[in-house]
């Protein structure tokens, strides 16, 4: 059986190795219906013909910006294998990226999802010169219907198809995917067949899934990250199930039973924070066995020949009466969970380990392919890193700390900036941005280099591992720890203002009938974070700890500009935004 040369040759791979399975499966009308991977390919073909009938040729750019859906991955193979380029969007990236973005590719053709997205690119075309075509996924009057689209195709043979198929490269580009620009303009990572399919390869050997098993997805497929984790799922004969919505997670695992799925630490942050909202409801034995459960999780040790054979046995009574219900809700089969994006919080890790359910933190970004390194039963766990480099990925660190990567998964380049391109790749390392440390053969990352700074003594700050201390806290959401050129470091956070309120029931009822902001402005609440940032304080050295903070009512969001699609801060943003209260805090 020929391994696969091109993405696209994937589900043909599936096919041919585990046959009659279905490679995606939606819910529809209130029922979960499976596509098998031959009509999925049958339709593929179809929408290639359409995409060439309509004047979409070798290297041209085709956009997709949508949810997750059936349509987004039959129209992703369908542009590659006739050597057009998939530049995937997010659907809630701002109206100057998508005009820098459409520019920036040339893209001719777009397919969005909705009658809004539609009519938010009408009010931009006229800054688009290049873009010809769009169509949508949904049905609506008077619009053009991706339908029209396949019927383009009628005229166009099967020899003509192949001949598109047989003339593209693993080295040519298979996809532009436009970074999230946390600072300046997204670049746009050209990624090759050969890039993507090296890290497919890389990243199977680390899962420790089977053929048959099924995957939930809900992260963005436009995104590195959950794209590599479909192609990898397809390699290996794993069915994706795709989420209804955000809002109904919990109710699709426990209708599918997920043997794995992806996530960011901010899912991983929700769950456990609605977990701990179930528990303060609960009262007498419950109750205690509960955060007894929870308090035996914090100590937990991924060597579970470091505990006591009296902590062991206690392990397995809380994983019987309490941790049981936790997995119950995640569908009962979990493997494991990848996590991904950013740093999971310790404590969370240790307290889902314990429980049972595995969770594989890794490393990527999108210039690599993207997977770099992961924690997995296979290679080993150590808590508080992202594991141990992929096969086939060499992974070094520079003098100064900066993680460097080299292998078939490196990018080509940044698409029209060849600057930055050699910026960023010398002599085939890629150069990631990253500063990291090595403890054994396991990698951890300890700040982005272009966001750790200096106080106006000298001394270096490393915000990102602050942050990261301060919200273990349950009363702090967020935080983001400034001070560059200052005398010291200070926070701006973002409180879990239900946690507070909850905590103010039982020990302040008298605020409780503040308003939002004068609660939250409440010296009782101020001292309340003030002894949590204290917590948070001891892991740090005197220059490091948190002098002073400012508390906002509103968390950061990709909506109101402060976070990228990736869930990443965007600091300059958050900076300028909040500027006055900075001014007051250092005032």
């Amino acid at each position: 059986m020929k391994a696969p040369q091109r993405v696209f040759d994937i589900p043909t791979f599936q096919l041919e190795k585990y046959n009659e399975i279905d490679i995606f499966s939606s819910k529809i009308n209130g029922k979960w219906k499976g596509i098998k991977t031959n009509d999925f390919l049958n339709r593929v073909k179809n929408i290639s013909k359409g995409l060439y009938g309509l004047g979409v040729r070798p290297n041209d750019k085709v956009a997709i910006i949508s949810e997750n859906r059936l349509e987004w991955n039959l129209l992703d193979f369908a542009i590659q294998q006739i050597g057009a380029v998939v530049v995937a969007m997010y659907p809630n990236i701002s109206d100057e990226d998508y005009k820098f973005i459409f520019n920036d590719a040339e893209i001719k053709f777009c397919v969005v999802s909705n009658d809004n997205l539609y009519q938010r690119l009408l009010g931009i075309k006229d800054e688009i010169p290049t873009l010809e075509f769009v169509f949508t996924f949904n049905s609506y009057p008077h619009l053009p219907h991706w339908f029209e689209l396949i019927g383009k195709g009628f005229d166009v043979s099967d020899e003509t198809l192949n001949e598109l198929r047989n003339n593209v490269q693993p080295n040519h580009i298979a996809t532009l995917i436009y970074t999230s620009g946390t600072t300046g303009n997204p670049k746009g990572v050209m990624l090759s067949h050969k890039n993507l399919l090296a890290d497919v390869i890389s990243s199977e050997y680390s899962f420790p899934i089977a053929a048959y098993d099924k995957a939930l997805s809900f992260l963005p497929a436009c995104h590195a990250y959950e794209r590599c984790f479909h192609y990898v799922y397809m390699y290996m004969g794993v069915t994706i199930y795709y989420a209804e919505s955000m809002d109904v997670i919990g109710e699709n695992m426990k209708e599918i039973k997920p043997e794995i799925f992806s996530a960011v630490p901010r899912v991983l942050e929700k769950v456990f924070d609605k977990i701990m909202a179930t528990g303060e409801q609960l009262s007498g034995i419950k109750r205690k066995l509960f955060f007894w459960a929870i308090a035996l999780g914090e100590q937990y040790d991924v060597d579970e020949a470091n505990h006591s054979t009296w902590y062991k046995i206690q392990l397995k009574i809380a994983r019987k009466l309490v941790f049981s219900k936790w997995r119950a809700a995640l569908g009962g089969n979990i493997k494991g969970i990848a996590s991904g994006s950013a740093t999971l919080q310790e404590r969370l890790l240790k307290i889902y380990l314990a429980a049972g359910i595995p969770i594989w933190e890794g490393y990527g970004l999108t210039e690599a392919g993207p997977c770099v390194s992961v924690n997995c039963i296979k290679r080993g766990i150590k808590i508080g890193t992202v594991g141990i480099p992929l096969i086939n990925i060499d992974v070094k660190l520079a003098e100064d700390g900066e993680i460097l990567v080299k292998g078939d998964n490196v990018m080509v380049g940044y698409y029209n900036n060849p600057t930055a391109t050699a910026e960023t790749i010398k002599d085939g390392w890629l150069y990631t941005g990253d500063i990291g440390v090595f403890e054994g053969k396991f990698l951890k990352i300890i700040d982005r280099k272009k966001e750790m700074f200096k106080t106006s003594g000298g001394k270096y700050i490393v915000p990102q591992q602050i942050e990261k201390k301060l919200v273990e806290s349950k009363f702090i959401e967020q935080a983001i720890v400034i001070g560059e050129g200052k005398h010291f470091p200070a926070a701006i956070i973002v409180p879990a203002f239900q946690n507070l309120r909850e905590w103010a029931t039982i020990h302040h009822r008298d605020i409780l009938n503040l308003s939002k902001e004068e609660f939250l402005n409440h010296d009782i609440v101020k001292n309340k974070v003030q002894e949590e940032i204290n917590i948070s304080n001891l892991n740090f050295g005197n220059w490091e700890q948190i002098k002073k903070f400012a508390i906002i009512p509103n968390e950061f969001t990709i909506e109101t500009g402060e976070l990228t699609p990736t869930l990443k801060m965007k600091r300059k943003v958050i900076l300028k935004k909040f500027d006055s209260i900075i001014q007051n805090i250092y005032n």
